[in-house]
C-alpha cells in the first residue's frame, strides 16, 4: 500500500510564507489572489496555459501582466471587494485574465454556463446581481436582454472583437502604466471573502450559487495532490476537459499557477477526434474528467492513453470495471474515483494506492465525517451500513448567495453539511457510494439503486453507456428502465440485457420498464448525465 504524503501542504506553507514575508499579513497565506500573483512572477518564463484549438500559449509573466492590467482597469471602473463578476466563455487563454483579476481584488466570481438561454440567465442574474459580465460577443445580446428582464445593471465586456460592446483588449489598454507597475492586490480576510460563486442547481431545483471563500479553497484543494512528492510541478501537464463554469476546471485555473504545471485546454468542442488530436500532439500527463467522457474517448478517440500517468474520474457514478479497463489502456495504477461537492469546496476524499476495490477513497484529513440514517438523522456507527454522508470542517461553504432558506435546509446548526448522498464505509473508513438519496427508485416497498443496476448492465460487452431511471406506475411506484448506448459496431438486444440483470439482481430490480436504445444520452454542460431530462424523454419513448 503506497502511503499518502503531506509534501503538498509543506509546499503550500512555503508559498504562503513567501507572500506573508512580503506583506506582513499572516492571513495572506490563504489569499488566493496573492498566492497566484507571487507564483506567476516567481517563474516568469514557465508555460502557464495552452489553447489546443488555436495553438496559442502564454507564459506566467504574460498572464500576470494582463491580469494586473485588468485589475487596475476594474478598479478604475469602480469594481471592489464584494462585487460580483460573471464569467461566460470557453476555455481560451483570455478567460483567466478577469478570473485572476477578480481574485486579486476580492471580487466574487460566478462562472456561468454559456449555453443558458435568456430565461435561465435572468434567474441567475436576479440572484447574483453582477456588476460586470465577461462573455463572447456572440452571447452579449442575450445577456443584455436577460439583464433587462432581471432589472440588473451590469457592464458587458466581450473577450473577442465587438462593435457594440467594450472588449477585453480595450479594458487592458485603459490600464495606467504606472498603476500597473505599482499594483498590489487588495488586502482582505480570506476566511470571510468569497472567491467563487459556482452554480449548484444541477439539473433540478432553483438555481443556487455556493459561496466559497479563499480559505475554503486554499485548505481543501491541495488534498488532490496528496499522492505526489515533487513540488512544484507535481505533474507536467493537466488536460482540462471541464467547461470553465464547472468547479473542477476552476481548481486548475487557480492551482496550475501556484503548483506550477501547464494547463492544456481547448476553446473548441471536445469531440473524440479533437481529443485524440490534442493527446497525440501534447502528450498531457494528467486527466481529471467525468466517467462519461472517459467511456466515450476510450471507445472513439484514436490516441495513445499511455501518456497519462494519472487519471481521475468523478461527477457521477464510476463503474469499477471502467477503472480497471482504464488502468490497462493507460498502463498506470493511478486511476481513481473522485468524490467532491461544490458546497464542500471540491474533493473530500483521497486515495492510497492501490485503492480498495470500488472505493471512492477515505475522507481527507481536514474534515469531520459521519454517516446518518437519512430519515432519523441518527448516526450509523457500524461499518457496511448505508446512510447519508455528512461533512463538517474548514472547507464548508459560507452558504448559498442571497438564499438563506436554502442554506438552512442543507446545513445543521452545529455546522454539518447534509450531502444527500448515500454511502457506506468499511472498517478502515474506505467510502463506498450507493446512490443519490433523491435518485433512489421505489418499486413497491423496495428501494432500487440505479447505480447498482447500471454496474451490472455495463458488464455487457456491447454496452458503451447506460443510465437507469424509472417510469411512474400507480400500483408499483417506479418501473425500472435502462437507457443504453451501444458500442460502435455492436448490437446488444433488450433480451440480453434483461437476462443479465435477471441473473445478477433480485426481483425488485428487474427491468420492468424495458430497455431503450439511444445514440447518445442527454448531458449537462459539465458532462454529467442529465437525469431529469432523460426521465422526461423516457416517458414518451417506446421500450423494448
Amino acid at each position: 500500500m503506497r502511503p499518502l504524503y503531506d509534501a503538498v501542504h509543506w509546499y503550500m506553507a512555503e508559498v504562503g510564507a513567501h507572500v506573508v514575508a512580503k506583506t506582513g499579513i499572516p492571513s495572506d497565506r490563504h489569499h488566493i489572489g496573492k498566492l497566484i500573483l507571487h507564483s506567476l512572477q516567481d517563474d516568469p518564463d514557465f508555460v502557464f496555459q495552452i489553447d489546443g484549438a488555436t495553438g496559442e500559449s502564454e507564459t506566467n509573466i504574460s498572464a500576470a501582466f494582463r491580469s494586473i492590467q485588468c485589475a487596475v482597469s476594474l478598479t478604475k471602473m469602480g469594481l471592489k471587494k464584494g462585487d460580483v463578476m460573471v464569467l461566460m466563455g470557453p476555455n481560451h487563454i483570455h478567460f483567466s485574465v478577469p478570473h485572476n483579476a477578480a481574485l486579486f481584488l476580492g471580487i466574487m466570481m460566478a462562472p456561468v454556463d454559456v449555453s443558458l438561454v435568456v430565461n435561465e440567465l435572468k434567474q441567475i442574474f436576479e440572484t447574483n446581481r453582477p456588476k460586470i459580465i465577461f462573455c463572447q460577443n456572440e452571447k452579449a445580446k442575450e445577456i443584455e436582454k436577460a439583464l433587462n428582464l432581471a432589472e440588473v445593471v451590469a457592464k458587458i465586456v466581450t473577450f473577442n472583437e465587438s462593435s457594440d460592446y467594450t472588449t477585453l483588449a480595450q479594458v487592458l489598454e485603459d490600464a495606467d502604466d504606472e498603476e500597473v507597475a505599482n499594483f498590489k492586490p487588495t488586502d482582505f480576510d480570506p476566511a470571510e471573502t468569497v472567491a467563487y460563486l459556482p452554480s449548484t442547481s444541477g439539473t433540478t431545483g432553483i438555481p443556487k450559487t455556493a459561496m466559497l471563500t479563499h480559505k475554503n479553497l486554499n485548505i481543501l484543494v491541495p488534498y488532490m495532490w496528496s499522492s505526489c512528492t515533487q513540488f512544484p510541478t507535481p505533474i507536467r501537464m493537466m488536460f482540462v476537459t471541464s467547461p470553465p463554469q464547472w468547479l473542477s476546471a476552476g481548481f486548475h485555473y487557480v492551482f496550475s499557477a501556484i503548483l506550477k504545471y501547464t494547463r492544456l485546454q481547448t476553446s473548441a468542442e471536445l469531440t473524440p477526434d479533437h481529443f485524440a488530436e490534442l493527446v497525440n500532439k501534447y502528450k498531457p500527463s494528467c486527466l481529471m474528467t467525468s466517467p462519461t467522457m472517459v467511456q466515450t474517448m476510450i471507445a472513439k478517440a484514436k490516441c495513445d492513453f499511455t501518456c497519462f500517468e494519472f487519471i481521475a474520474m468523478g461527477g457521477s457514478a464510476v463503474p469499477y470495471d471502467l477503472v480497471e479497463k482504464t488502468k490497462k489502456i493507460a498502463n498506470t495504477e493511478k486511476v481513481i474515483i473522485l468524490y467532491g461537492i461544490t458546497e464542500l469546496s471540491g474533493l473530500v476524499v483521497q486515495h492510497e494506492y492501490p485503492a480498495a476495490p470500488g472505493s471512492f477513497g477515505k475522507p481527507v484529513g481536514c474534515v469531520d465525517v459521519k454517516i446518518v440514517d437519512p430519515e432519523t438523522h441518527e448516526e450509523i456507527l457500524e461499518p457496511n451500513v448505508p446512510g447519508e454522508i455528512w461533512f463538517r470542517g474548514p472547507n464548508v461553504f459560507k452558504g448559498y448567495y442571497n438564499k438563506p432558506e436554502a442554506t438552512k435546509e442543507t446545513m445543521t446548526e452545529d455546522g454539518w453539511f447534509k450531502t444527500g448522498d448515500i454511502f457506506y464505509r468499511d472498517e478502515s473508513w474506505n467510502l463506498f457510494f450507493v446512490d443519490r438519496y433523491k435518485s433512489l427508485l421505489k418499486y413497491k416497498s423496495h428501494q432500487v439503486s440505479p447505480v447498482e443496476v447500471e454496474e451490472v448492465i455495463m458488464k455487457h460487452p456491447g454496452v458503451m453507456l447506460v443510465v437507469v431511471t424509472g417510469i411512474p406506475d400507480r400500483e408499483c411506484g417506479d418501473l425500472v428502465v435502462a437507457c443504453v448506448v451501444p458500442k460502435p459496431g455492436c448490437n446488444p438486444t433488450a433480451q440480453e440485457i434483461e437476462d443479465l440483470v435477471k441473473e445478477s439482481l433480485s426481483d425488485s430490480k428487474q427491468l420492468r420498464g424495458g430497455v431503450i436504445f439511444m445514440k447518445e444520452l442527454p448531458t449537462t454542460s459539465t458532462s454529467k448525465i442529465n437525469r431529469r431530462a432523460l426521465k422526461e424523454i423516457v416517458a414518451n419513448l417506446p421500450r423494448e
